[in-house]
């Protein structure tokens, strides 16, 4: 009887320790689901003199394309918008630096930026921010 009662007993510490895998999972899956967002960048490589030339417009299927310029004099490092976020009517979209991956640099260190915001039809004004502080404030024409 006593390998019977030991048989047992493992047997149960075995579906007991099945079941807190299972609550750890599910425990894990709603924290997971609770957290934040995608989270922006905080910090701005770029003064007010080292961006220009923003404008918005639609493409074919009515999302809204930012574009812009940005310097940067290290040349091993390119301007690049991302991050788009829509939220109802407006959209923001993050000037970032990235690894240049070109085998040189811009002319004169002006990189070319653009991004595409996917669904963004009903966007009537985009924001290009950098860090915390906002470089452009756009407007968009409806989509016709």
């Amino acid at each position: 009887m006593n390998a019977r009662a030991l048989l047992l007993t493992g047997a149960v510490a075995l579906l007991a320790a099945c079941n807190q895998t299972a609550n750890t999972t599910a425990e894990n899956a709603a924290a997971n689901a609770a957290a934040p967002a995608v989270k922006h960048p905080t910090y701005c490589f770029f003064t007010d003199a080292d961006t220009k030339g923003w404008s918005a417009s639609r493409d074919t299927q009515g999302n809204v394309t930012v574009k812009g310029k940005a310097r940067l004099e290290d040349t091993r490092y390119m301007g690049m918008l991302d991050q788009p976020e829509v939220s109802g009517t407006s959209a923001s979209v993050w000037l970032t630096m990235t690894p240049n991956t070109g085998a040189t640099g811009a002319p004169e260190n002006w990189w070319d930026v653009a991004a595409t915001i996917p669904n963004s039809a009903g966007v009537a004004s985009v924001n290009v921010m950098c860090g915390n502080k906002t470089v452009a404030q756009l407007s968009v024409k409806p989509k016709t």
